[in-house]
């Protein structure tokens, strides 16, 4: 079942809600640049096991509209609250891969963690995706400042560039296009803008007010956010776990998808 949520005016949100009637829900949040429909092999299985699975797209991303403007982790997780609200949601575990993991990091401490029950961070942009002076840990400043030239000058081709570095396990041309196509129905301007927040914003005060069961699932040849962060993540959320996977890069929900699944399914079990 797919429908919009106004979340602004003038702005709605995409929502993929499969399995309505499920025993628990878990909302995912999806990274950048793609959209819900990266964890496809999770709406795949998890709804037969019970779970009832939600999906966003963020704004600027997937079917949602695509404004300008409001692409500020507060905004974003403003944009998550709506929908949590619009659909009445209450104990659900609110998962984020990558910048969606960021956006839930965010969530957490801006909406004090409002309906959610449990949280799980999968290769969670956080607290920062780039090195700052008291932060040695990320990517170099000039690696994110490629990208968003990349983007005004030639999206198609720096999309290539990062799906390339996305997966560990070895993945067909096939699969490699269908990422690339999410990637392309984002605006260009929308993936500039994430860029330019992981410049621009810290999420290490967020990390502190967590106080939900956290599962952290982080591969360990991470090329995009690495696997160091993962580790500071669960110094830093009190009661947390992070399970490295050892065979898995950044789409840990793809290169380890079974592993993957068995392991969001335990935690919520748990």
């Amino acid at each position: 079942m797919g429908y919009y949520v106004s979340v602004e005016p003038n702005v709605k949100v995409y929502v993929e809600d499969l399995n309505p009637k499920g025993k628990k829900t878990i909302v995912f949040l999806h990274g950048w640049p793609g959209s819900h429909k990266l964890f496809e092999y999770q709406f795949d299985q998890l709804p037969k096991h019970g779970y009832r699975c939600i999906g966003i797209d963020m704004r600027g991303f997937g079917d949602s509209d695509k404004p300008y403007e409001g692409y500020g982790y507060d905004r974003l997780s403003d944009d998550v609250r709506c929908v949590v609200d619009a659909l009445k949601l209450h104990d659900f575990t609110l998962a984020g891969h990558s910048t969606g993991g960021a956006i839930a990091i965010r969530y957490m401490a801006r909406h004090r963690g409002h309906g959610v029950s449990k949280l799980a961070l999968f290769a969670a942009a956080a607290p920062s995706l780039v090195k700052r002076p008291n932060f040695p840990y990320g990517l170099e400043k000039e690696e994110v400042i490629k990208l968003i030239q990349g983007t005004y000058a030639d999206r198609p081709k720096m999309l290539r560039d990062f799906g390339d570095i996305f997966f560990f396990q070895h993945i067909t041309q096939a699969f490699s296009d269908w990422v690339f196509d999410l990637g392309l129905q984002a605006a260009g301007w929308s993936t500039a803008a994430i860029a330019k927040t992981w410049l621009a914003e810290v999420l290490f005060y967020d990390l502190g007010t967590i106080e939900v069961p956290t599962l952290i699932i982080h591969g360990i040849h991470d090329k995009v956010v690495p696997f160091t962060l993962g580790k500071v993540q669960e110094q830093c959320i009190k009661n947390s776990k992070l399970i490295p996977f050892k065979f898995s890069g950044h789409g840990t929900f793809y290169d380890q998808k079974d592993k993957f699944n068995e392991e969001l399914m335990k935690f919520i079990e748990e």
